[in-house]
């Protein structure tokens, strides 16, 4: 089944995870499925290959290992027209946004429709989740994340619209009547999500809408907060209702723990805060002036995938200059990945941004050279008397200078990062989902911070991730006509659905 929507954002990420939760709790074995991606938030399988962030959420809900096959095409913007090209987990090249959709993705169909065969034939079933609109019938002669996968595998289609932002009557008829005649033979219905109020209040509309259509509501979604997946896509970062942006409870200690996220152009994986999000009396933001630095305890710079832009823009705005004045009080700052990078001497990159030889903050003894090659890697160490697991999406190499590693291997031998008084940097994504490195990072920062702050020796973010998953099962189970949405998986597309004027050509 493929799952579209109405608009970007309309729950299509968090509908898919939900049927897989659903249907992984019935005891079948079910995989996600997204044919194109396009994503700042990435991450790496067990065999290396990098995927988008809520594939590889939707396959935790599914209770499988995420594989490239989960994402045969992801692409990564490097600008308002530009994107790196991940094919089949390895980068492939940079295209522009006309010569991606004009040339490429024909080419693409194939290889993407082989990953869906081969997903289906080990699964039982396979939630295909679509982009945007799946009426972009300026970009339909080339799709194959909409209808064009929809059409090429004969999938059944269901749309969710989002009534939260109004409109979802008119989008849901709109949707359905710009579709070419063949498209509109596999649009099965209809899924209204984040509904507030009387659910009788809605009736009158779903009966008309299902007259004028001969099409079926397959059920209302209530609103619910913190719901939201890893499922970013595009260039924008919105900041949404989630746990990342607000201390969940009372501090544990006498104090809360102020962090500051710099909000750098290119944002990626800014995922990685979540973990501290989710700890008790960690209030977390997003800041990109000097003053929002001013009370934090912890200032983060996580991850891009432009790392001399990014230093730019720090340097416009006076970042720079606050960053250092932290540093030289000895006051916590830790870079990630890009982040990491931009902290050190000298970058050296002539494949990112071209932009050759670049002055860094000189905060860590580190000079990074950028390669060709991308860094993908699931890398397991100790810190601080803890495991770490992390994973690793890079260009730029680190050469290290000084300092002392952030991470070790059970040898004690350094693997990554640096660290220089109260500055840290690493390459390594995923690190603060560690409980126990989690939490002995945050003890020192508060200590540096001179706070009385503790974080809570039960916080399992594994744990809460797990029922924040669940939480999207129950919605589906207890919300959605489930008996209909089985029968559309088994059957496919219902048979003799009217068409509805006045349709787009071929």
């Amino acid at each position: 089944m493929l799952v579209a929507g109405t608009t970007s954002d309309a729950g299509k990420s968090v509908v898919t995870a939900g049927i897989c939760r659903w249907l992984a709790r019935k005891g079948l074995r079910v995989a996600p499925f997204k044919a194109q991606n396009m994503s700042l938030n990435s991450f790496v399988t067990r065999d290396g290959a990098e995927i988008g962030r809520a594939q590889a959420m939707q396959a935790a809900a599914a209770g499988v290992e995420p594989s490239a096959l989960m994402n045969p095409v992801l692409l990564k913007p490097g600008g308002e027209s530009t994107s790196q090209v991940v094919l089949l987990g390895r980068p492939v090249g940079e295209l522009s946004a006309r010569g991606y959709h004009l040339e490429r993705r024909e080419r693409l169909l194939g290889t993407v429709t082989e990953c869906l065969t081969e997903l289906r034939r080990t699964h039982d079933a396979v939630i295909c989740e679509g982009a945007g609109s799946p009426t972009e019938i300026n970009l339909r002669r080339g799709d194959l994340v909409n209808m064009g996968l929809a059409r090429a595998a004969s999938l059944p289609v269901l749309v969710v619209g989002d009534i939260d932002r109004g409109g979802v009557f008119a989008s849901f008829f709109g949707t359905t009547a710009l579709l070419a005649a063949e498209d509109q033979a596999l649009l099965a219905g209809y899924l209204v999500n984040k509904f507030r109020g009387d659910l009788s209040l809605l009736e009158p509309g779903l009966r008309m809408l299902r007259s004028v259509t001969g099409r079926a509501f397959y059920g209302v979604l209530p609103h619910r907060r913190g719901l939201g997946i890893d499922e970013e896509d595009g260039l924008g970062l919105s900041l949404r209702e989630h746990a990342r942006e607000a201390s969940t409870a009372p501090p544990y200690g006498r104090e809360v723990l102020r962090v500051s996220v710099l909000r750098v152009p290119l944002m990626s994986n800014f995922t990685d805060v979540d973990a501290l999000a989710a700890e008790p009396g960690v209030v977390l933001r997003f800041a990109d002036r000097p003053e929002e630095l001013a009370d934090a305890d912890l200032v983060v710079v996580p991850g891009t995938r432009g790392t001399v832009g990014a230093l730019r823009r720090l340097r416009e705005r006076g970042l720079d200059r606050e960053l250092a004045r932290r540093a030289a009080q000895g006051r916590p700052v830790l870079g990630i990945c890009g982040g990491y990078q931009l902290l050190g001497e000298h970058i050296e990159d002539e494949v990112e941004s071209r932009a050759g030889s670049v002055a860094g903050l000189g905060l860590l003894p580190v000079r990074v050279r950028f390669h060709r090659e991308k860094t993908l890697a699931r890398p397991v160490g100790t810190a601080l008397g803890a495991r770490v697991e992390g994973y690793e999406i890079h260009h730029g190499v680190a050469e290290v200078l000084g300092g002392q590693p952030l991470f070790e291997d059970f040898s004690g031998q350094p693997l990554d990062g640096c660290r220089v008084g109260p500055v840290r940097g690493t390459h390594w994504h995923g690190s603060l989902e560690n409980d126990d490195y989690r939490r002995a990072l945050l003890r020192e920062v508060a200590a540096e911070s001179g706070r009385s702050f503790a974080p809570a020796p039960d916080t399992d973010f594994g744990r809460l991730r797990e029922e924040q998953l669940d939480r999207l099962g129950d919605l589906i189970e207890e919300h959605a006509d489930t008996a209909a949405l089985l029968r559309l998986i088994e059957d496919g597309p219902p048979k003799g659905l009217p068409f509805l004027p006045p349709g787009a050509p071929e």
